[in-house]
Order: C-alpha cells, then structure tokens, then sequence
C-alpha cells in the first residue's frame, strides 16, 4: 500500500509517502524551489517521495490532500478578500487542487481529501507511538477551525471541540509579529526569542486582546485586529491601546518592544496551560499530542511538559502545514486499510534526499575544490572536525538524508564551540546574517543531557525549553533567562554525529556543540551539496564537512566569487515566485 500526503497551496507546502504504513519519505517544496515557505504545488517534493520509495506514479494506491477546498473557500467568502487577493476571481474555485495535483502531477489515481485540523491531529497522534492520547491542535487557521479539541486512540481520531475563525491564538501571535516589525508567518520564532529580554507589564492589554471563555473557547478583541478585510493584520486600536506605533522593518529594536514580547508570550503559555488542564479534565488521557503552527512555540511547550497535567507530550517535529502531509497520509491508510499506520513513534525525521560521496567527488572535482577525502577514515575524520571547532572554528555539518521540519538536526546544521563567548555573535552578524538577540540551541549527547539541563527525558527534534544547569559555563548557548532548547543525540540513530560530539566531549569536557541551521537569514535549509557550496562560499563559514569530504574555506578556487553570480539563486527566475510586499504584513488566507 503506497499512499502519498500532500499539502500545499497555503503554507510550506510538502510531500511525505507511506508504505505499508511506514513513512519512508517527507520533504518540503522550499528546499528544492530555494523559496522559504513555498507554498506552491509541491512538485519537486512529490518526484522525490517517488524516488526514495522507489516507484512510479502508477505505483501510488491514493493521494491524501491535508484540507478540504470547498470547507475553506466557504471561510473566504465570509471574509471577503483580503489585501493581498488576487484582482481575479480564481481563488473562488474550489476545484483548483484538484486540477493542479491531476494535471501538473499527472494524477489520474484516487484522490482524497481530509479537514485540516483532522490531518494536523493525525500528524501528532499517528506518529506518536501512543495508544491513546489527547490531542491539541492550535494554529492560525484552517478552513473554520483555530484550535481543537481532540482524543485518538485504536479506532482513530475524533474532535470533539473547535475554536472557530476568527478567534485564533496563530492570528494574535501573528498580529503582534507584524506589529514589532518582523515578517507575518515567518518572523514569530524572533518574537518568542525576544520574549526574554523584556518585562510583562503589557499583559493586561493581551489580556483584553485574548479572553477566555468557557471549556476550550477564547474571543479576540476584533477591534484590535484589521486582517478579516485589511492590507494588515493590526488595527489603529491596536496601536492606541499599546500606546505607540508599530515598529517598521529595521528601525532599532527598544525596551518597549522587548515588553510587548514578553507579555504576548506570557499571554499565550497561559492561555495553552489553562485549555490544556480543560483538555485533560475533559478526556482523562494520561498522554497529549500537539500540532499546528502554534505548537512550534518551544517555550510554551517546556511549561506544558513541566507545569501541565499529562504524564507525557508528544509535539509532532513538523507540526506546522508542512507536516499536515503526514496527517493526511495516515489518514488515507486507515480509510483504506482499515487500521493505523505502523505505530513505532517517530524518533528520527532524517527523510528527505541523500547524495552518495561519489556524487560530491564528482562535484567538487568540476568545480576544482580541493578537499581532504577521508573516505574510508571516518575515526580520522571526526577527529579532525573535533580539533577545529574547538579552535572555534565554524563547521557546515552535511551528512546524509535531510531533515523534514523547520529544525536542523545533524544533518543541515552549523555547528559551533557552546563554550566560546564571542561564537553567538560571530554567527548572528557574519555568518547567519540576522538579528544579533537570536539564540542558538545546543545538541548534546543524550546519555549526558541530565548533567547539563534540567530535562529528564529525550528530546530529539529541538521542541521544548528548559534551564541550562551545567557546571560548565555555555554562553553561545543559554539564553538570556538562562533557558535552552536542546537537541538530545542518540548514538543508535545518529552515529556519525554522535561520534562527533564524543570527540568534542574528549577535547573539552562538553558534550555537546551549539547546533543551528545550515543557511542564511531569507533562505531555507540547504537541500544538495551545490546549495552547501553556495551557502559556504557567500558566509564566513570556515570548514564544510559533506560526507568523507572537509573543505577549508582557503581551498576554494580563486576565482570562485567571480563564478557565483552565474549560479541560480534564491528567488531568481526558475527558482521560485516573487514574493508580494504584502505577504509579509498579512498572514495568508487565500
């Protein structure tokens, strides 16, 4: 049984592909269009979910779509057209998808559709390795629901609870990301690392802005919010009732926004906690699953592991809709099978595209790099790397088969000493190229984590928050309320990396390594060695690491700046569509 998820169209469209009910592959359309949050029909991404899994299109028993069409298009009417609609009236058709995924991907198979929050539900629960759970889905919107309410178990999923639009714990958090000047649906990460550095004395007005109702339920203050009908997603109520204007894109980041910040991030943990305890009195599961946008809010996710009432917590690693593809195929699989996918939890999502070490021979050879070729000298290798980034030297990690979800775990990562104090910023303005409060998450061996966090459970995917206890002193790491997010690194999944961090470990006494995503600020994660070699070549990025090949950045040729501008980037003609100013004010309905 081959059954494909797919969601697309909205945000971050994906791919993933279930074999008898193992999902053996998942990628998202950004990392091969080079567009950050593609949202287009995810046509590179479905090639390689029919390559990995080794079969034609004629192969694939159904295509699982993540959202129902004609549900969500009921949602648009009753909004009307936002801001950044098109002139034409082409959104109205519901048949849309359907017509793209049948002529674009030439699929002429058995084509089914799933709500939204259905397919986020089934993304946390299916792959969850839990027998029974209760499940939250939050995030901004899908066709009518916000936030639901759920429980899963042998027979499936059922919902029995939504928020519905335009109510919406994803849209408030969005609103207040436009708001302090950061990039709708892509810039909340920023807000919630900015969270640290200020004080709540905004909560009453999130408050107003945000109340709870009973059971599950919650309004917004519309008042405040312009998004339903707007070019933007705040009003001038808004800005009456914070008392100054919205901070416009690179204007100095002061104290006030800093407040402004903290109090919507307290706003949110609370409100998360308290329908979170509703959801537990409600079902009386021992476990709870989270997806959907809101659950990559890792803060909030820390305090329901430590302060909510369920005994575990399972946050599916692509919980936003790139991994409702995955909901949508298991979904499929129990309409057709008539049970569950395979029920292993997921514990490594190292499932996209792979290149063999001859490929990069190959490539490095056209290009005239020379490189040291360690093939066959793996130990010598770790070694090697080990000696340099405890010189502090940054590392561009690229092993294996790409992570699915917006983390790098290993395998598309910059990695960097956690002891160096000036690392942080070295990464933030040369490297990284982005704002100098953002904070870097640790990857640390897994049989040392409980020497050096307060966690005392693995944590593979970089989901949650706690407190750094180390004896060691970690600034590239501990944020400013001495809190990281770490990734634990089990050497059974990940042997290579883990090797790695053992030789740290040898050198310094730290087992672990700052770890954060191989790219620039505007880009998505690299995909392939040619996009590794582009990122290297235009960073301060000192050593890449592809396969058994290092690279020092002096081994590049000569003449390599020259031959970059040649190169197809981010956002050029062939690589992906432009972008309208808008899309960044407003969160995306249509």
């Amino acid at each position: 049984m081959n059954v494909l998820g797919l969601s697309a169209f909205y945000h971050d469209s994906a791919c993933c592909l279930l074999q008898q009910g193992r999902l053996v592959a998942a990628a998202s359309e950004e990392r091969f269009s080079r567009l950050k949050h593609d949202a287009r029909l995810a046509v590179e991404a479905f090639r390689y979910c029919l390559q990995e899994g080794g079969i034609s299109i004629t192969g694939l028993d159904a295509l699982a779509y993540y959202e129902s069409p004609a549900l969500k298009l009921s949602r648009q009417l009753w909004s009307g057209p936002s801001g950044n609609s098109s002139r034409s009236l082409a959104w109205l058709d519901p048949g849309q998808p359907e017509r793209a995924i049948r002529e674009r991907l030439g699929f002429s198979g058995r084509l089914m559709r799933f709500e939204h929050h259905h397919s986020h539900a089934a993304s946390a629960f299916h792959f969850s390795g839990f027998p029974e759970a209760a499940i939250l889905t939050a995030d901004g919107v899908g066709e009518w629901a916000t936030t639901s309410y759920g429980t899963g178990g042998s027979e499936g999923i059922e919902i029995f609870e939504e928020v519905r639009f335009p109510h919406s714990l994803g849209l408030l958090y969005s609103t207040i990301t436009a708001y302090l000047g950061f990039a709708v649906n892509d810039g909340e990460y920023k807000v919630m690392g900015l969270a640290p550095f200020g004080q709540p004395r905004f909560l009453p007005q999130m408050q107003r802005l945000l109340k709870s109702q009973e059971g599950g339920q919650f309004e917004l203050d519309l008042g405040c919010f312009d998004f339903l009908r707007g070019n933007r997603m705040y009003s001038e109520e808004l800005i009456r009732l914070l008392g100054q204007p919205a901070r416009k894109r690179g204007q100095p980041l002061e104290p006030f926004h800093a407040d402004v910040a903290r109090s919507l991030q307290l706003a949110l943990e609370e409100i998360l906690l308290e329908k979170v305890a509703y959801l537990h009195r409600t079902t009386s599961c021992k476990n709870l699953c989270m997806a959907g946008g809101v659950a990559l809010n890792c803060v909030a996710n820390g305090r329901i592991r430590r302060e909510g009432p369920f005994e575990r917590l399972f946050v599916q690693p692509a919980a936003g809709d790139a991994g409702g593809c995955l909901g949508a195929a298991a979904l499929a699989h129990l309409h057709l099978i008539g049970r569950p996918p395979a029920s292993r939890p997921l514990d490594d999502v190292r499932l996209g595209p792979a290149w063999t070490d001859s490929h990069i021979a190959r490539l490095l050879g056209a290009a005239g790099i020379d490189a040291h070729d360690f093939t066959g000298r793996t130990d010598e290798l770790i070694e090697s790397v080990a000696a340099r980034l405890k010189q502090s030297q940054v590392v561009a990690w690229f092993q294996g088969r790409m992570e699915f979800g917006p983390r790098a775990l290993g395998a598309r990562s910059l990695l960097a000493n956690p002891l160096d104090g000036q690392i942080r910023q070295r990464l933030n303005r040369i490297v990284k190229k982005r704002e100098g409060f953002r904070p870097f998450a640790p990857s640390v061996l897994a049989s040392r984590t409980q020497g050096h966090f307060e966690l005392d459970h693995p944590s593979p995917f970089m989901l949650e928050t706690c407190q750094v206890s180390s004896p060691l002193k970690l600034p590239a790491i501990t944020h400013l309320d001495g809190s990281a997010r770490p990734q634990t690194v089990d050497a059974e999944n990940h042997p290579r990396f883990a090797a790695l961090l053992r030789a740290f470990e040898r050198r310094t006494g730290c087992p672990m390594l700052l770890n954060t995503s191989f790219n620039m600020a505007g880009e998505p994660i690299v995909c392939s060695p040619v996009d590794a070699l582009f990122c290297f070549a235009t960073t301060e990025i000192d050593v890449l690491v592809m396969g058994d090949f290092l690279i020092d950045k002096d081994a590049l040729p000569s003449n390599w700046k020259e031959l970059l501008p040649a190169w197809p980037q981010p956002g050029q003609s062939g690589f992906g569509r432009e972008k309208s100013p808008l899309s960044e004010m407003l969160y995306t309905f249509v």
